[in-house]
């Protein structure tokens, strides 16, 4: 190119200048250099559009100033017209028609321009530079140094260049009139003329233009119908103009289909029988026509819109084979055969034909059915490929949609943002739910159930990984660790090399391709957001010492620890103390696990229900008191997205079990203690108290050692090599759910085992009571004297009358810190009786709970439940009645 116009500037140098020939003489080059400085892009800018547009408007106020409504109103029409053709240069075109009018407003017809004067004559001979030196007044004007400079215009530049009213001109008053008027003598030249012997030529024309009316033909003359006969030529083209979707003479559009005309007929051939091979044409002709009217329908949804462009381009392409057909029928010695066009226009438009049809079945309301085109697609290249069909038109059609579609599925996975103007895509945020702790439970929400046709029904169970990837990417922008994008996995071919390859003789069918494809993009993003979010609860959040954390205070993991609690707790329970009061167990509960540098004490909290929670159908003495207090471990909102608060309340559950069995058993063992102190001959009676008391411990040892060492333990070992694999939070979050649920369920906190925990908790209630019996028959073995005996009489209808007496406030029992005890009496039953009452309880309960385990671990084959009823059996036969 730069060759060319050197070669250019060499020739207008040459021709224009006259110089000698000798392109290395200072004054050649001299000129070549003025001559490529004038060509390169000068410093004038664009015209100024807005000026333009100032200047317009401003004509047409003058149009309606001078009394010319007619021309404003045209001018005004004609620049909102041009409106809607679009181009970067109408505003210089626009200044160039203003700069070359003449007083519009005057000369608005071409008749009352002035006529224009003859030209007077002009010397023939060729100008030169030596002429227009010689006749300038400054000798130096066009000398060989400044005949090239750039010309300055400033100063002669005028803002008021569009000032005449009267006139109506938008050129500067200085330019001379043009005088564009036709002369009066011209006489059209003959030559314009067809000559005679061209007769032939004419006469050829206006025949070609067979729909011009003609006389009919008697030859095929019908009944009240007279055809125009026309060639095999004229009615290929008028087919080929057809198909094209041009308007012919014809062929017709009615109603949406493409009919004939049938005034015209072919002479060798019958009607009969043009008329079927012409009812084929129509047929294409007609599906295509409904093709290209959806082209021209208006898409809200992305992938519609692509898939519109590409039902275009392959309507282009259509196009041009056809016009390559209609070139050959032109060319010389050709032969022109309606069948024949009739067999390429089949091969041309087969695809096409799928396409309308798939396009006639869509719904009318695309909003309604969103995916419906994507999905007609994919079942329709399954179905051709099924066929044997293994043509890519269609399939390339395909995967550029879905690449379109892709487009907000790879933006959630990347970024964790939703593309706001894509209302079909299926994940929707939740404006209200703003908790941080709920953050990957409620923010965000998968449109599965409300709105499936949200989703291309072969994207299948990919659709859960995508929802995963794009909320880790949320949850990794809230702890500000988000990913460097560059890192972010790149497109993914949805075309792999063995669908290419041509040397390969086993390829996958269409849709395991595309499912392939697809779960290579959704793995590798899911992988990689997974992977760094995992590191970023393991090592910043504190996932496992939050873990360690719900061991400790929940699952009774050191047991140094949670006793100096149970103490404090039990103690105030046996004095009748507020031994519910929230403030004094958080500090005791903080204190004691304060040792620990797993857990944060401030983040403990007891909560307690109050003595309403009581009411009067629990018993003082009963262990279900317990129920009432819980402990709170406030979590980071990273970990309480994993360990839910319904984990927790069933972690709180668990824990109040095993405070239940520790309370039952701090009962029989300080009263053991109390026994031990004040020895007494052995009896009988001695030795069924001896026998329950073993039996009692044996119970609530097996039972909670079961649940703590074997349940508990086995149960976070597993659970620990199952977390360590999850491979994203939604797995950790089941992973953590499937253990805590075991655990509720081995633990005996199901619905399904409720009777068996209840008869557990009567076994509890039933071994306080025992001790209970003893500390009343140690009291009054205390007491002989009948004043005494008087007094612990009063004191035992006090209590029963008054439950808020202080029993402290007697100095004569100061010593008696059992005061819940003074309800118990053996004035209507004895010490022994009752004893044997306890026995009989003991015996029944133990046994249902053994034989209940039995049951439901052979409907549930949960081996735990089988050990434990194992060893409770294991102390069958030792109390003999």
């Amino acid at each position: 190119m730069v060759f060319a116009i050197g070669e250019l500037t060499d020739q207008l140098v040459d021709t224009v200048a006259k110089v000698p020939s000798d392109k290395d003489s200072p004054r050649v080059q001299n000129l070549r250099r003025r001559v490529e400085r004038a060509l390169r892009p000068g410093p004038h800018g664009r015209v100024d559009q807005f000026a333009v547009a100032r200047q317009l408007e401003g004509l047409q106020e003058k149009f309606e100033v001078v009394d010319r409504p007619e021309l404003a109103n045209t001018l005004r029409g004609c620049l909102a017209e041009l409106k809607g053709y679009s181009d970067a240069w109408h505003p210089e075109i626009l200044s160039l028609l203003l700069n070359l009018s003449d007083r519009p407003a005057v000369f608005s017809k071409i008749e009352n321009l002035p006529k224009r004067t003859a030209a007077p004559s002009q010397d023939d001979t060729p100008w030169s530079w030596s002429k227009i030196d010689a006749n300038s007044q400054d000798t130096a004007a066009f000398n060989d140094e400044n005949i090239w400079e750039e010309v300055d215009f400033a100063g002669e530049s005028s803002d008021d260049d569009f000032s005449s009213i009267n006139s109506g001109a938008s050129t500067p008053r200085d330019l001379p009139n043009l005088d564009v008027g036709l002369e009066p003598d011209y006489i059209i030249p003959d030559n314009v003329f067809v000559p005679e012997h061209g007769a032939d030529l004419l006469i050829s024309t206006e025949k070609a233009q067979f729909w011009r009316p003609k006389n009919k033909d008697p030859d095929i003359e019908g009944e009240n119908h007279a055809s125009q006969i026309i060639t095999e030529l004229q009615l290929t083209r008028e087919t080929i103009f057809m198909l094209q979707g041009l308007p012919t003479s014809i062929f017709w559009r009615l109603d949406g289909e493409v009919v004939m005309d049938r005034s015209y007929a072919l002479k060798h051939t019958s009607n009969q029988t043009m008329s079927s091979l012409i009812q084929s044409f129509m047929d294409i002709g007609t599906q295509l026509h409904t093709l290209r009217r959806f082209t021209k329908s208006t898409q809200n949804i992305p992938y519609m819109q692509t898939f519109c462009r590409g039902i275009e381009e392959r309507l282009f392409e259509f196009d041009g084979n056809l016009s390559q057909s209609q070139v050959q029928y032109l060319s010389a010695g050709s032969t022109v055969s309606l069948l024949q066009l009739l067999n390429d226009v089949r091969g041309y438009s087969c695809h096409l034909l799928l396409l309308s049809d798939l396009t006639s079945k869509l719904s009318k309301d695309s909003d309604t059915q969103p995916m419906q085109c994507l999905d007609l697609l994919y079942d329709l290249i399954c179905m051709r490929e099924a066929l044997g069909d293994e043509s890519g038109t269609i399939s390339a059609l395909f995967l550029s949609c879905f690449k379109t579609y892709a487009t907000s599925i790879k933006r959630w996975m990347e970024t964790g943002h939703l593309d706001s103007q894509d209302e079909t895509f299926f994940v929707r945020r939740n404006p209200e739910n703003r908790d941080f702790k709920t953050m990957w439970h409620d923010w965000y929400t998968l449109d599965v159930e409300t709105r499936p046709q949200n989703i291309p029904n072969f994207l299948g169970a990919g659709i859960g990984k995508v929802f995963i990837a794009g909320k880790s990417m949320v949850f990794l922008r809230h702890l500000n660790a988000l990913p460097d994008i560059s890192e972010s996995p790149g497109d993914v071919e949805f075309v792999p090399d063995d669908k290419t390859s041509h040397n390969s003789s086993l390829t996958l069918p269409f849709s395991s391709l595309v499912d392939s494809a697809f779960d290579r993009l959704v793995d590798a993003s899911h992988s990689t957001s997974a992977g760094i979010l995992r590191r970023e609860l393991d090592e910043r959040c504190g996932l496992w010492d939050s873990l360690d954390a719900l061991q400790y205070v929940y699952l009774g993991r050191d047991l140094s620890i949670i006793g100096t609690i149970d103490a404090k707790i039990f103690e105030l329970m046996d004095r009748g103390r507020s031994w519910d009061d929230k403030f004094l167990l958080t500090e005791a509960t903080r204190s004691a696990f304060s040792a620990l540098p797993t857990i944060d004490p401030s983040r403990l909290m007891v909560r307690s229900a109050g003595s309403s929670f009581h009411g009067h159908q629990t018993p003082q003495r009963s262990v279900r008191l317990l129920e009432s207090i819980s402990i709170d471990y406030a979590l980071s909102w990273p970990v309480a997205n994993i360990i839910t608060q319904d984990a927790i309340v069933s972690y709180q559950r668990i824990s109040t079990f095993l405070l239940q069995i520790r309370r039952s058993k701090y009962a029989i063992v300080r009263q053991r203690v109390r026994d031990a102190r004040s020895p007494r001959e052995d009896s009988s009676d001695d030795r069924l108290i001896h026998a329950l008391h073993q039996n009692f411990l044996w119970l609530i040892d097996s039972i909670y050692s079961h649940l703590t060492y074997y349940v508990i333990a086995i149960s976070n070992q597993h659970f620990r090599v199952a977390l360590a694999n999850a491979e994203d939070v939604d797995a950790m979050i089941a992973v953590h759910q499937s253990y805590v649920s075991s655990l509720e369920e081995q633990c005996l906190l199901k619905e399904n085992v409720s009777p068996i925990h209840e008869a557990i908790i009567n076994l509890l209630d039933l071994s306080i009571h025992f001790a209970d019996l003893q500390t009343v028959r140690a009291a009054e073995d205390a007491l002989t004297g009948e004043e005494d005996a008087t007094k612990l009489e009063a004191l035992r209808r006090n209590r029963a009358a008054d439950n808020d007496s202080d029993f402290d406030s007697d100095e004569d029992f100061e010593d008696f810190d059992h005061e819940q005890t003074l309800t118990i009496s053996f004035r209507d039953s004895s010490y022994a009786q009752q004893m044997r009452n306890v026995k009989q309880q003991f015996d029944h309960l133990a046994g249902f709970v053994a034989n209940g385990l039995k049951s439901v671990a052979r409907a549930d084959g949960m081996p735990s439940w089988n050990v434990l009823a194992d060893r409770l059996e294991w102390q069958k036969g030792w109390l003999k009645s």
